[in-house]
């Protein structure tokens, strides 16, 4: 069953962040991620509006999904956007379906 990445961003550094953001496609390519939006226009429909950058991206199933999340390859390039500050991220992996029946 697809899950699904979700990310919200708030990028402080915009030259450094770019750092981080060329690694993630191959990264997410590894565990057969396909990204469906990354970055572009959108509009806040409620909630805070810290974040401005909005990354959803479908992987084969929840297990790979959360495997690239925490795979050595993507917290490399997390750890040098979380140390320096270049970014701020909230992420989830979701399954999909309506678990609410």
């Amino acid at each position: 069953m697809p899950a699904y990445w979700i990310a919200r961003a708030k990028i402080n550094d915009p030259v450094e962040y770019k750092r981080y953001t060329d690694l993630v496609p191959a990264i997410i390519n590894k565990y057969g991620g396909k990204v469906l939006a990354r970055g572009g226009n959108f509009e806040i429909m409620e909630g805070p509006e810290h974040f401005h950058r909005f990354i959803v991206i479908e992987f084969p199933t929840l297990e790979e999904g959360t495997a690239c999340f925490k795979s050595d390859d993507y917290n490399a390039a997390a750890t040098f956007r979380r140390e320096n500050g270049v970014g701020e991220v909230e992420t989830v992996v979701v399954e999909s379906g309506d678990a609410t029946q």
